[in-house]
């Protein structure tokens, strides 16, 4: 039966990844999710359900719409994956506790925001604020220490990032700005500091990447969201670790 358990959270992640590309592509359009059928975004035609088995579907049509043969995003697998892969992930660090139920609702935020973030460079307030209360609740009833940590985290999160705006002159947005409130209450003050550096660690290496094979461009915008959330995830699950291997490091 406890083996059993992982599996069971892989699929609900499979299944909740499929959800969350749908809300990231349609909120910040302020279309609804649940009073349309999903449909081709080249052609409209809606689509069956067998057409929107998570992963399996994208395999079985080759990536391609049964109707117009358009190819589809590998979005939809991609987050559908990462999903379970770190639903499953958390259970692992977290085991059968609050903290993982702070876990999952933190991926499903992460999740829904690097699809909209990826689509339209958008963080939409609306799903910041659909997930704050749950965040403040869990924080309330496993608080983390100190118990304070939380509200200063956040307006770490948020200061740190105004100044980055202010000093870049909108080279990052306020929706990131907001982001890393809610990062904040989650990780407390020295996580949200470690996950704005692995961020944009993870934005420098993978931006000269993509320049030094030319798949952007210098001076392009690109979205930060979601390197925001490589950091915040890393420093969610490993944070205690990489701290304690740094002061390690610079006491020795």
């Amino acid at each position: 039966m406890i083996q059993i358990i992982p599996i069971h959270l892989f699929i609900l992640g499979l299944i909740l990844g499929s959800f969350y590309n749908v809300i990231g592509l349609r909120v910040p359009k302020s279309e609804g999710f649940f009073t349309s059928r999903s449909s081709c975004p080249y052609c409209g035609k809606s689509l069956k359900w067998f057409e929107l088995i998570p992963v399996v579907s994208f395999f079985l049509q080759r990536g391609e719409c049964r109707s117009c043969n358009k190819s589809i995003s590998i979005l939809y697998p991609f987050v559908e994956v990462c999903t379970s892969f770190l639903f499953v992930s958390s259970l692992y660090v977290f085991g059968w506790s609050i903290e993982l139920i702070v876990s999952l609702l933190f991926i499903s935020l992460s999740m829904i925001i690097f699809v909209s973030d990826i689509k339209y460079m958008v963080i939409p307030d609306s799903v910041l604020l659909f997930f704050l209360p749950f965040f403040l609740v869990l924080r309330i009833f496993n608080p983390l220490q100190p118990w304070y940590d939380s509200i200063l985290g956040a307006i770490v999160g948020v200061v740190l990032l105004a100044i980055i705006i202010i000093i870049s002159k909108g080279g990052m947005g306020a929706g990131d700005m907001k982001f890393f409130g809610l990062i904040g209450i989650v990780l407390g003050v020295k996580k949200t500091l470690l996950s704005f550096f692995l961020s944009t660690l993870t934005g420098a290496v993978v931006s000269g990447i993509l320049l030094g094979v030319g798949i952007i461009e210098r001076n392009n915008p690109i979205p930060f969201g979601p390197y925001i959330i490589v950091g915040a995830i890393m420093a969610h699950f490993f944070g205690d670790e990489i701290i304690h291997w740094y002061i390690s490091i610079v006491i020795r």
